[in-house]
């Protein structure tokens, strides 16, 4: 499953940047520590700081590897975004409010 990571470093992690931290290296070492990969990771100008695509095996590995990143310390902000098929999407809702009755 594809998702979207980003985040947004503590002041002590930005001086770590400064220092030459290799964060392409880290990044593929934490993904691959959960059968992941790395499809690209992109440094912004704004609010967010970094933007990591990757694929994961599954859920549970994209929520733990968001979990460790949070606890880590290095962000005052990381969120993840799952990557979805837009028509799936659409087609199950079909479903599901074709079967939905409202209370009253």
């Amino acid at each position: 499953m594809k998702a979207i990571l980003t985040g947004t470093y503590t002041a002590e992690a930005l001086k770590g940047l400064m220092g030459g931290s290799d964060r392409k290296a880290a990044v593929e070492a934490v993904l691959s520590q959960v059968g992941g990969t790395l499809e690209s990771i992109m440094f912004t100008r704004g609010s967010i700081d970094v933007v990591v695509i990757a694929e994961f095996p599954d859920s549970t590995s994209l929520v733990g590897t968001a979990l460790a990143l949070r606890a880590s310390g290095a962000f005052s902000n990381a969120e993840y975004l799952e990557v979805v098929d837009l028509p799936s999407v659409v087609e199950a809702a079909k479903k599901a409010a074709g079967a939905y009755t409202p209370a009253g």
